[in-house]
Parts: structure tokens; sequence; C-alpha cells
């Protein structure tokens, strides 16, 4: 569950599109998966999208940029597709029961987007050396942090959450466990069958539910 888009609710409107962009953003998620950020060459960015280099530095600055916009696209309307789920049935802890039931589907990831464990992995490694880009995972972080704390404290007004629970506690659990995951995708590690997992999480969400 890495970064998140600009909004916990769905807005009903259709993205502009933009096919080069989205090639654009697709090749750099890509050169960023497989090189990492220090290896990564807008050079070859270009030739994965079919372009030359002028058309990507006519919107991006460089690679940071690049990054910051591939890793955006990457998870862009990720709580509109929670809050869509079939199984939200409108009280805010079913997105943590659908949530956490995601971390289990390895599903392929939308190559348009191109959201691959292996480019957010690069990126969080590429953080620990290059200041700009802590700069950047540290702003998604805190920006999906704000938005896990609205869908926690709003489930605790209605009810679903024992109040006297600490909000960030629970966000900095729900962080943990989904960047442990990443690990065990990018390694292929077994993971638990899909229904044992949501068990598992549904009993976590009625433990911290408000005492009978």
């Amino acid at each position: 569950m890495p970064l998140v888009s600009e909004s916990t609710e769905p807005t009903g409107e259709d993205p502009i599109e933009d096919p080069l962009g989205d090639r654009l953003l697709a090749a750099a998620a890509a050169e960023f998966a497989a090189r990492g950020y220090a290896g990564a060459r807008v050079a070859e960015i270009a030739r994965r999208a079919g372009v030359t280099t002028g058309a990507i530095y006519s919107r991006y600055r460089g690679k940071t940029d690049l990054l910051a916009a591939a890793l955006g696209n990457a998870t862009a309307g990720e709580f509109d597709a929670l809050f869509a789920d079939h199984r939200f049935q409108g009280r805010m802890e079913d997105i943590l029961l659908i949530a956490g039931s995601h971390l289990v589907d390895r599903s392929e990831p939308d190559e348009s987007h191109g959201a691959t464990p292996g480019m957010l992995l690069e990126s969080f490694t590429a953080a620990r050396h290059e200041p700009e880009v802590k700069a950047i995972m540290r702003a998604g972080m805190e920006d999906r942090r704000r938005r896990l704390a609205e869908i926690v404290d709003a489930a605790k007004d209605g009810g679903g959450i024992d109040p006297s629970l600490d909000t960030d506690a629970i966000v900095t659990f729900c962080h943990a466990v989904g960047l442990g995951f990443l690990l065990l995708e990018v390694t292929d590690s077994p993971l638990p069958a899909g229904h044992h997992w949501e068990e598992l999480i549904r009993r976590l969400v009625t433990a911290v539910a408000p005492p009978s």
C-alpha cells in the first residue's frame, strides 16, 4: 500500500486522456524498476516510450520529476478503487478490510500505469542516498498517513473503531504491514490463501471495535 492519489473520495470525473504522457510514465516506471534510480537513463526511458529525449524534457526537468510523476501515476485512484469495491458497505472500517485483503492479490499490475513492486522498492532504496528522492517518498507517505488517519477517525465516529485507540498507532500498523508485503512480493515469497488472510484481517478489525 504505497503512495496515494489526491483524494480519498471518488471524484466522478473522467481523467483527461494523455496517451503520450501515459507512455512516458509507463516507460519511466519500467526503467526505474529495472535499473533503479541511479542507473536509470532518460535516453533509455525515451527509447522505451518511442520518443526523443526532447519530448521528455519538454514535460519534466529530469529523473527526479519523472520518478515523482511515475509514482503518482502508479497509485492514482487507489482510494477510489477501494471505495468502489463491491464489499464496501458505507462503513469506513470496511476500507481497512478491503485494503487488507488486497495485499495477497498478486494479479498483474495495470501496464498503463506501470505500478510494479520493483519500482517502489527501488524508489525506497534510492531514498537512502538521494535527498530529492527521499523528499518525494516522505511527502507521499505523509500524504497517505493523513488520508488513512481520516478513514480511521471516520470509523471511530461511526462506531467501527474504539475511539480510545490511538489513530497514529493504527495507521503506522497499516503502513508496516503494507510495506512488509512489498518485500514479500519483490522476493516472490509465498503468501497465505486469500480466505485465510481475509479472516485474519476481519478479526483484527473486529478487535479494534469499541467494547460491547
